[in-house]
């Protein structure tokens, strides 16, 4: 078995607070105690030993950018853009982290092709050895403005984009968080050169009416990469009942983000870290599969470091390696082997491969 993890900000993390993927959680943490990153975005979770360690195979890693709208305190300051340009130019630069990664460390391959992925998986294999596994990096664009005009997407896909979620907040393609609101004609535009290539939607902080209208327009691979749903917390940040329906109808997948606001919507820091636990986790799995009728429909999309670090975070989890506990939590419910792994990794690879197949 392996985890897919649906979610990671790598380049935020080293644009906004001189973050190397590539150094440990805990080497992040010796190297930023007497520093403001800590308040600004949390203590670090992330770090690809413990990812290798933990057998997180592969992850969707984030192209982030956010409009400034008055906004220029907030910690992803250094991402804030004006215009459709200075998106670009953002997105762009988070690229460049990217590539800058699988160029210098063996252990990483930007996945852009079933080769690819193939290559990756095969690392993880029985009696493969630890020393020689890799971790796929699948590029995500989450808010789709860095996209000048629908017209420029064949060249984001060119240098590997494989994913793309219209909004964040509302963008100049959809509604999102707290924006509400249905695609733009930009919107319906990009969704139609997004199915000629085969692209992933992800649904992802999209809006209600957003997300109803890209359902019945969009019929490429449909993914939620980093939603619980709203029977735990309930935002418009999340899914209704009827949206992951809806999303299972169409083979859609969606990953358990695992910030403790969002797994308990009534937490609160001052709670401490403690008051959550992996069994919540595994608790919004089963509710999955108890509303769709099958465990072929949910994943992990952790969303570690992405504003928020370990003091947010289930009480077992100190380090991304800890994603691997919730198999046992996983076997202690009574689900099989086979479902296990589908939620692991399994049913993420599912939607990867559909994209893939004609990359």
């Amino acid at each position: 078995m392996f985890i897919v993890d649906a979610h990671q900000d790598i380049a935020y993390n080293t644009i906004c607070f001189n973050r190397d993927y590539r150094v440990s959680a805990l080497r992040k943490r010796q190297l930023e105690a007497n520093t403001d990153v800590p308040r600004q975005n949390g203590v670090a979770v992330v770090g690809l030993p413990e990812a290798i360690a933990g057998r997180v195979a592969i992850v969707f890693a984030t192209i982030f950018t956010a409009p400034n709208r008055g906004n220029s305190s907030v910690p992803w300051a250094d991402l804030l853009y004006q215009t459709p340009q200075q998106a670009y130019q953002m997105g762009m630069r988070q690229f460049d982290v990217y590539q800058s990664l699988v160029d210098a460390d063996s252990r990483l391959r930007l996945i852009q092709n079933e080769a690819d992925l193939d290559t990756v998986l095969a690392t993880w294999e029985e009696g493969a050895l630890l020393t020689g596994r890799q971790q796929g990096l699948v590029l995500l664009m989450e808010n789709a403005d860095p996209i000048s005009e629908p017209a420029q997407l064949p060249e984001w896909y060119e240098r590997g984009l494989r994913i793309v979620g219209p909004a964040w907040t509302g963008s100049r393609y959809a509604g999102g968080t707290g924006m509400p609101g249905p695609f733009t004609a930009d919107g319906r535009e990009l969704l139609d050169r997004m199915i000629e290539l085969n692209v992933v939607l992800d649904l992802s902080h999209i809006a209600e009416q957003s997300f109803y209208e890209a359902l019945d327009r969009y019929d490429g691979p449909i993914i939620a990469s980093h939603s619980n749903p709203r029977h735990f917390c309930n935002t418009d940040r999340h899914l209704s009942d009827d949206m992951i329906e809806r999303l299972a109808e169409r083979d859609g997948v969606m990953g358990i983000t695992m910030l403790n606001y969002f797994l308990d919507g009534n937490w609160q820091s001052s709670d401490g870290k403690n008051a959550v636990t992996l069994n919540r986790v595994v608790e919004i799995a089963d509710y999955i599969c108890q509303l769709t009728g099958s465990a072929a429909y949910v994943g992990l999309g952790s969303d570690f470091d992405g504003g928020f670090g370990v003091e947010s975070v289930p009480a077992e989890i100190d380090t991304v390696a800890d994603l691997w506990q919730i198999k046992a939590a996983l076997e202690t419910r009574g689900y099989t082997d086979g479902d296990i792994a589908a939620i692991l990794g399994g049913n993420m690879v599912r939607k990867l491969r559909q994209c893939l197949a004609t990359a």
